[in-house]
């Protein structure tokens, strides 16, 4: 379903829907949602899904697939099973890596979401930390 996404709240809803039910309390999961210039959705990447504690983000596909879609921004979320809205250090520095090479590429990194099990979330853009 293709949406547009004007805050951390329209994203943070609408990549919820993308965590399945019973592994959103399990193991961490990373997805990206693609935007056009207007912050209509083109499409959503599962980038990967790890295990309870952590996962891992490769740059490299996420900016393939924001290329091949034709993306104008991006939306990088993931979740933490614990239900700490809290960024770790790791989560910093990948959203900085991110935001860094999307740049070149003209692509726009809108916000980090973290989504806990509980309906919680904590937004990087919202935060001033992006």
């Amino acid at each position: 379903k293709k949406v547009q996404i004007q805050s951390s709240k329209d994203a943070a809803d609408y990549m919820r829907l993308m965590f399945d039910e019973d592994t959103i309390e399990v193991c961490e999961s990373a997805i990206v949602v693609f935007l056009n210039r207007k912050n209509n959705s083109i499409g959503w990447y599962k980038v990967s899904q790890g295990g309870i504690s952590g996962t891992v983000i490769d740059v490299r596909l996420v900016l393939a697939t924001a290329l091949k879609c034709l993306a104008s921004g991006m939306i990088m979320c993931h979740n933490h099973p614990s239900g700490n809205t809290d960024p770790s250090e790791a989560d910093i520095k990948i959203t900085q890596k991110l935001k860094d090479a999307a740049v070149i590429m003209d692509i726009q990194l809108l916000d980090h979401l973290i989504l806990t099990p509980g309906g919680e979330h904590f937004s990087f853009a919202d935060m001033g930390r992006l």
